[in-house]
């Protein structure tokens, strides 16, 4: 049986490629890696707070692996970064890292060169799925995303802060469903791979080069803030 990292996100990609991990009998997944900007104390690229992230890991009942990154970051600051983090996951007799990737030949291209030659397996659980049928058996299957991040050039802002499975019917069709050109972003509140959902509300919106980011907080409870648990 392999013994794997999944490449974590927050978003619903990562998640249900944990879905599917969890359903085949020929691999354990042994931890959650993540890129964190160190200046924000946030999910690089999603802008999840990392106290967020530490929930989903433990609803998910695994081990997160966080992998600091300075800001502005550069591909060489990130590569060595990755690099050490490779190096641990050898140390623990880590045999692969799986990715949530579904289409981009390039990132793939990417992360099986810098994978080469260090002893990982590169795995693609979703590789070359259908975006749009895909989507519709990840919200079947009960996953419930927030959009915590867009590119205004390319969606509408009024969706930031929005549930995916509320509007994304709604996207232009020049927008992938799944998002994978990086036209949106999620955070993953529930899904079948949780023991327990996340209690959240949205925070602040704010922008940033030309990115929408709608912050996601954890519900506050108590008699001068009665509001319904999402």
């Amino acid at each position: 049986m392999k013994k794997i990292l999944l490449s974590w996100s927050s978003g619903k990609d990562s998640a249900w490629t944990l879905q599917v991990l969890r359903q085949r009998c020929d691999v354990e997944v042994a931890g959650l890696l993540c890129t964190i900007n160190q200046h924000f104390d946030r999910v690089a690229k999603h802008g999840t707070r990392v106290e967020q992230l530490r929930a989903q890991a433990e609803a998910v009942g695994l081990r997160l692996w966080e992998v600091p990154l300075p800001w502005p970051c550069s591909n060489d600051e990130y590569e060595r970064a990755m690099s050490s983090a490779c190096q641990r996951a050898l140390e623990e007799e880590i045999d692969a890292i799986a990715f949530g990737d579904l289409f981009l030949e390039d990132v793939r291209r990417y992360r099986e060169e810098r994978l080469r030659g260090t002893g990982i397996e590169p795995l693609f659980p979703l590789w070359l799925k259908d975006t749009r049928p895909l989507l519709q058996e990840m919200l079947g299957g009960g996953i419930k995303a927030r959009i915590v991040c867009l590119d205004a050039s390319k969606l509408a802002t009024k969706f930031a802060g929005k549930d995916l499975g509320e509007v994304w019917r709604e996207f232009p069709a020049s927008v992938d469903p799944c998002g994978e050109n990086g036209e949106f972003h999620t955070f993953v509140y529930d899904g079948p791979m949780f023991g327990r959902p996340i209690s959240i509300e949205s925070g602040q919106t704010v922008t940033r080069d030309g990115f929408v980011y709608a912050d996601v907080v954890p519900l506050k409870c108590g008699a001068d803030h009665v509001r319904q648990a999402v």
